[in-house]
């Protein structure tokens, strides 16, 4: 079996977005093709109610696209803290990310479906 090169990672192009706190959002500017047929695929509706269908495509939106989150200076650019940090979000925080990346899909991934 061919050994895979290790590849470096070329740097990523992404857009900060800030909330009013001053808070900073980091979002990667594109994703591969392949990430955009995975999250455009229909969801197994049958498998869980509208809302967990839902609230399952927020969560990949944000595994995919955020970088970094920088909270009261406090910056996270680990996936699974990132995650973390999202889930125990209150839900004015949370919006104010579903919308943020609402906003960034609309402008630099148009590819990408908007409903769930």
């Amino acid at each position: 079996m061919p050994r895979r090169r290790n590849r470096e990672k070329q740097p990523v192009e992404t857009v900060d977005y800030t909330d009013p706190e001053g808070n900073v959002l980091t979002l990667r500017q594109s994703l591969s093709d392949r990430t955009i047929r995975k999250l455009n695929k229909p969801h197994r509706k049958d498998a869980a109610s509208a809302e967990d269908v839902w609230a399952r495509r927020n969560e990949m939106l944000f595994e995919y696209l955020v970088v970094s989150w920088e909270i009261s200076g406090l910056p996270l650019d680990d996936q699974k803290m990132l995650l973390g940090r999202y889930r125990m979000a209150d839900s004015r925080e949370q919006a104010w990310v579903r919308e943020t990346i609402g906003r960034h899909v609309e402008r630099h991934l148009p590819q990408l479906h908007q409903s769930a």
